[in-house]
């Protein structure tokens, strides 16, 4: 196996042991199992911009702020400088994402740290202690699906009311073990509060769960999940633990335009009237 140009140096300087194998190709990274200090890790390898494929990058990443002015202002800049702070807000975005959600309660690989555009991160395995395959590759009960499907629902649930929503979730990114779903792939997520696209995402993301859990129980293609979380989170009554139903009644009466029109003439009728009625009485005074 060729070793990555991107993990030469770190071999070289005695920070990876080994490269086992690769794990995984996605449309911002590449990922490999590597062994450090005798331990197996993921060795997730972030493209550069110009060969990643993730679409529309700039709707995810409306809203961050960097805390750093400098950086802030270079990354609006196509400065050389300007284009790896912008590479390096996406990697920290990850792993900022990675703790925030890790501490919401939901289930995700745990950082490490990240290395010249190389995170590192714990290796989710299976019971064998091989790699944990992906939810795309594997076969489910329909009980088993209810079961796994509720599990990410709440996790969903959890990472909005931590602020986050992940934006691109899926089958293929999301790990099974024999605990259940690992949630993975978070570059892209996005501030709940400030990113005007936060609501479409979310919608998204619930849709694409439901749709793939259905192939196995098809009574959850007809549940209205991602209508009601947002719902309640826009409502402000949405908590981490709050129990769900699956139903959402969309709001369908129509705005009474007759009606209120009606009172803007009467209020208009009144005013007019009371006008003349003062000035009536300046004429007679």
């Amino acid at each position: 196996m060729k070793i990555p140009s991107r993990l030469t140096p770190l071999i070289s300087e005695g920070m990876i042991d080994q490269v086992i194998s690769r794990l995984m190709s996605g449309k911002e990274a590449d990922v490999y199992i590597v062994e450090i200090n005798g331990q197996r890790q993921c060795a997730k390898i972030y493209k550069d911009v110009e060969h990643r494929s993730f679409k529309q990058a700039v709707r995810y990443t409306e809203g961050r702020k960097s805390r750093n002015s400098r950086r802030g202002r270079a990354m609006e800049k196509s400065s050389k400088y300007g284009r790896s702070q912008k590479e390096k807000s996406w990697h920290d975005a990850e792993i900022n994402a990675l703790r925030r959600v890790a501490a919401a309660g939901v289930r995700v690989p745990t950082p490490f740290s990240c290395v010249d555009g190389v995170l590192f991160m714990e290796l989710i395995t299976d019971t064998d202690g091989n790699a944990a395959p992906r939810l795309s590759e594997v076969i489910l009960k329909p009980e088993q699906a209810v079961e796994d499907h509720n599990t990410l629902i709440k996790y969903i649930l959890r990472m909005l009311h931590a602020g986050i929503v992940h934006g691109d979730l899926s089958e293929f990114n999301i790990l099974v073990d024999e605990f259940g779903p690992v949630i993975i792939d978070l570059p892209q997520a996005i501030d709940a509060a400030a990113n005007n696209n936060a609501k479409e995402m979310l919608l998204r993301d619930v849709n694409k769960v439901r749709d793939y859990y259905s192939q196995y129980a098809p009574t959850l293609s007809s549940t209205k999940y991602g209508q009601e979380i947002w719902s309640l989170y826009e409502s402000g009554t949405l908590h981490p633990d709050t129990n769900l139903t699956g139903r959402y009644e969309e709001k369908t009466e129509s705005a009474d335009v007759d009606g209120v029109l009606h009172e803007i003439e009467a209020a208009l009728k009144e005013q007019q009237e009371r006008l003349r009625r003062i000035e009536e009485a300046e004429q007679n005074s």
